[in-house]
C-alpha cells in the first residue's frame, strides 16, 4: 500500500490487542498532546466545561456496553492504551469524545455531505468531513490486517479513533453523516460500528445485517457502497431505515444532516439554520453528481466537494463545524483518496490496499 504527504499511515496487524498497540505506539505523542489539550478540546467547544472526574461514570457506562457487544474492539482499545502509554480510560475517551459532546440545537454551517453511486459506473463513495475542534491536525489513516481474516481495511481516523470511515478489501466502503434525534445513551458509538462493519462485512447486505444487531449509542446516517449497491441507513434510537436509489438506473444516494425517511422526519431535532444548510448541500451534491461522467476520477469528485456550499469554510471559530477533510473511495479498486483540511486548498493523498 502507498500513502503520501503529511497524513500519518499506521500499519497494524495481528490480534485485536496487537492492532491497538501498533496504533498507540505509532501515534503516542500526538495522542498524549490531544488528551492534554482541554480534554481532547472538549472544553474548547462545549458550552459548559467538563472535568475528568465528571466524565468517568459516562466512560465506564459506554465501555461496558462496547465490551459486551464488541469484545474485540474493547481488546483493541486496551492495546491502544498500552501502546500509547495512556490509561484505558483515556483511550476510551478518545473513542467517546463525540458521544460525550452529544448534540446541541444551535446554528451550524455543516456536518458532512456524502454520496455514493454504483450501477453502470465506477462504484464510488465520496464525502466531506465537517467537524468542530480543528481536528484536521489529528487526521490519520489505519491499514488493518486482523489475524484469522483475509480481509484488510483502510480506515480514516481522527485522534486515536478505531474507526470513522473507510473501505475493505472485499469491496465495501462506508461513510457517514450526523443526524440529530432520539436519546443518546451508552451503547456502541457509530464510529466503532463502522469499524466493525469494515472488519466483518463482505458487502452492503451483510453490513445492514450487522448494523441491525448492534445497540447503537446515537443517531447517525451510515452510507454503504459495494460494487453493485449503495444505500443510506438512517439510525434513530433502536430503529433503522434503509434508503435506496429512487431510480435503479441511476443507482446513487446522497445524504447530509436531516432525516430523509418519512418515518424519521418528525423526530428530527436539527434546528432551522442547520436544516437550511443541509438542504442546500444535499441539492448541490445531487445536482453535481448527476453531471459527473460515469468514469469520473478522484480529482473530478474532489472538484465537486471543494465547491460551496458543500465545502464549509473555516470561520475562525473552533466551536463551529468546518470541512476538515474530503474523501473519495473506490471500493472495487481498494483506493482511499484524501484531501486534508479544506479540499479547495489541499492536494490529494492516495492510499491503496
Amino acid at each position: 500500500m502507498t500513502g503520501g504527504g503529511g497524513i500519518p499511515l499506521v500499519r497494524a496487524s495481528g490480534d485485536p490487542y496487537a492492532v491497538g498497540r501498533a496504533h498507540g505506539e505509532a501515534l503516542a505523542g500526538p495522542l498524549r498532546t490531544f488528551l492534554d489539550d482541554s480534554l481532547c478540546r472538549l472544553n474548547k467547544v462545549l458550552q459548559e466545561p467538563v472535568t475528568w472526574e465528571g466524565l468517568l461514570p459516562s466512560i465506564a457506562a459506554y465501555r461496558a456496553a462496547v465490551a459486551a457487544a464488541l469484545p474485540d474492539q474493547a481488546a483493541e482499545v486496551a492495546g491502544l492504551a498500552a501502546g500509547a502509554g495512556i490509561t484505558q480510560d483515556e483511550a476510551w475517551l478518545l473513542q467517546l469524545r463525540r458521544e460525550i459532546m452529544g448534540y446541541r440545537r444551535i446554528p451550524t454551517a455543516g456536518d458532512c455531505t456524502t454520496y455514493a453511486r454504483t450501477g453502470h459506473t465506477v462504484p464510488v463513495l465520496s464525502q466531506t468531513v465537517d467537524l468542530n475542534g480543528n481536528l484536521d491536525d489529528y487526521l490519520g489513516v489505519l491499514e488493518i490486517a486482523r489475524t484469522g481474516s483475509p480481509r484488510r481495511s483502510l480506515v480514516l481516523s481522527f485522534g486515536g479513533l478505531l474507526g470513522y470511515l473507510g473501505l475493505n478489501s472485499d469491496g465495501l466502503a462506508v461513510g457517514l453523516n450526523l443526524v440529530l434525534g432520539g436519546d443518546w445513551r451508552p451503547g456502541v458509538p457509530p464510529y466503532l460500528a463502522i469499524r466493525h462493519v469494515l472488519d466483518t462485512a463482505h458487502d452492503v447486505t451483510e453490513g445492514l445485517e450487522i448494523l441491525r444487531t448492534l445497540p447503537l449509542a446515537s443517531s447517525r446516517t451510515i452510507v454503504l457502497c459495494d460494487r453493485q449497491r449503495a444505500v443510506c441507513v438512517e439510525i434513530l434510537g433502536d430503529d433503522l431505515r434503509v434508503i435506496e436509489p429512487d431510480d435503479p438506473a441511476r443507482s446513487h444516494v446522497a445524504h447530509t444532516n436531516h432525516f430523509l425517511h418519512p418515518d424519521f422526519a418528525p423526530g428530527d431535532e436539527i434546528n432551522v439554520f442547520a436544516r437550511n444548510s443541509s438542504v442546500r448541500r444535499l441539492k448541490a451534491a445531487t445536482a453535481g453528481l448527476d453531471e459527473l461522467p460515469p468514469g469520473a476520477g478522484a480529482e473530478e469528485h474532489f472538484a465537486l466537494m471543494a465547491q460551496p456550499p458543500i465545502c464549509v469554510p473555516d470561520r475562525g471559530d473552533i466551536r463551529a463545524e468546518r470541512t476538515v477533510a474530503a474523501v473519495v473511495m473506490f471500493p472495487d479498486r481498494g483506493e482511499l483518496h484524501v484531501r486534508p483540511g479544506d479540499p479547495s486548498l489541499s492536494r490529494t493523498q492516495t492510499f491503496r490496499l
